[in-house]
């Protein structure tokens, strides 16, 4: 851990910001504001990184991804006091900050609102981009913890508006802290309490639903990389149908590779590949690590606009599908089906998928899904030989049994 002792803030004591370097170049940024009696007032620690698409010059769309805090710095947070609310500002980057705000009632604290800076008028990060000047996004959270609580959000969240899309996870905060304590009572968030599988209610009476999907010709094969300062960090290769039922109306969409955006960030533990395009807002995939020997397919989340201009969102962050070895790639040629709900699912065709040590952008020996077949079909292989050779032994004896009858009739 690399720990940069930071200058104090006026009016808010010392500020301590560190930043947690993993194997892989990703931050986790923790930051620890004391008052004037360098007592802890305000804590937290989370991860995060921002997509960002926007027009150039030529009248296309270009996506960028900001995911490198190595340079953040702390100006302007605060612990509050009876003028002014706790605050945590950091920036980063050419031009980027980011701000959430707190405020208190009383028996709660909320995160207020977030809001997030950027420069478009850097070429480097936003090279032709078409607008020039600091944009800012703001998101009105308003959400409510219990004080002397610590919230925390393991789970992926995301704030989409105005072209940007926030990435959270790994999130500890408090504000408020009472006596100079962080508190060890969590204040969990919804998708960390409970799996948030959506699952249809169809009452007994309801007739099936009225449209079936035209089936879909097999979907193109797309080809997904995610980049960090190191090189490329994961590889997906695969061909994608969504198969979802909203408003008892069963619609197919195979998703097209070559109009399909792609971002993504690398974690130690869990890796994120997001797709979207013109109907899609979010595709999720989440890996993570488990028994620190294995990766799997652990999250699935989905938002994509209906031809009636609603919206379809389901979420799942308990899925255990594409199991295999670290640094070693997971594939399967034939179909295979991911159920994220009883109302979403998705098909896979000629999926490769490695998420996690990628070494010089190539995809490492692949654990193929046959092999979970073949670990299906020994026992079965096995009894059926068992079953064989027990009805062979049977017609012997019967056999033998009968020609030593036929020799006492003889006699």
């Amino acid at each position: 851990m690399v720990c940069f002792r930071l200058s104090p803030v006026p009016g808010s004591g010392l500020v301590l910001l560190c930043l947690v370097l993993g194997a892989v170049s990703s931050y986790a940024l923790e930051l620890n504001v004391t008052d004037s009696e360098k007592a802890t007032c305000l804590y937290a620690k989370w991860q995060m990184n921002f997509t960002i698409r926007y027009e150039t010059t030529s009248k296309t769309y270009k996506t960028v991804t900001i995911s490198n805090f190595s340079t953040a710095t702390h100006n302007g947070s605060i612990c509050g006091d009876g003028h002014n609310n706790p605050k945590i500002a950091v920036q980063f980057g050419s031009g980027f900050s980011w701000t959430v705000n707190f405020t208190k009632e009383a028996s709660t604290y909320s995160i207020d609102g977030i809001s997030f800076s950027y420069n478009i008028s850097d070429n480097t990060t936003f090279p032709d981009a078409k607008d020039k000047g600091i944009l800012t996004v703001h998101d009105a959270v308003g959400f409510r913890i219990p004080l002397n609580n610590i919230f925390r959000c393991n789970s992926l969240s995301t704030l989409d508006k105005n072209g940007v899309v926030q990435s959270y996870w790994d999130v500890h905060v408090q504000a408020f802290v009472q006596n100079g304590t962080v508190s060890t009572k969590e204040f969990l968030c919804e998708k960390d309490k409970t799996i948030t599988t959506v699952v249809p209610i169809t009452p007994t009476t309801a007739p099936s639903p009225t449209t079936t999907p035209t089936p879909k010709e097999k979907p193109e094969v797309g080809s997904y990389s995610v980049n960090n300062s190191n090189g490329t960090c994961l590889l997906a290769t695969m061909g994608l149908q969504l198969n979802f039922t909203h408003d008892k109306v069963v619609s197919v969409i195979n998703i097209n590779p070559n109009t399909t955006d792609f971002t993504g960030s690398c974690q130690p533990q869990t890796a994120l590949l997001r797709l979207n395009c013109s109907n899609i807002k979010y595709l999720d995939f989440v890996f993570a690590v488990k028994n620190e020997n294995r990766f799997y397919l652990k999250e699935v989340n989905v938002s994509m606009y209906l031809v009636n201009g609603s919206v379809f969102s389901i979420a799942n962050n308990n899925l255990s599908y594409w199991d295999a070895p670290l640094g070693s790639s997971y594939m399967c040629n034939k179909e295979q089906t991911v159920s994220v709900s009883g109302a979403f699912q998705i098909n896979t065709f000629d999926l490769r998928v490695q998420p996690f040590n990628v070494m010089e952008g190539k995809y490492s020996t692949a654990q193929d899904c046959s092999a979970d077949d073949d670990n299906f079909l020994v026992p079965i292989v096995v009894g059926a030989a068992l079953a064989g050779v027990l009805i062979l032994v049977l017609l012997a004896y019967f056999i033998g049994l009968k020609r030593h009858h036929a020799g006492y009739e003889q006699f």
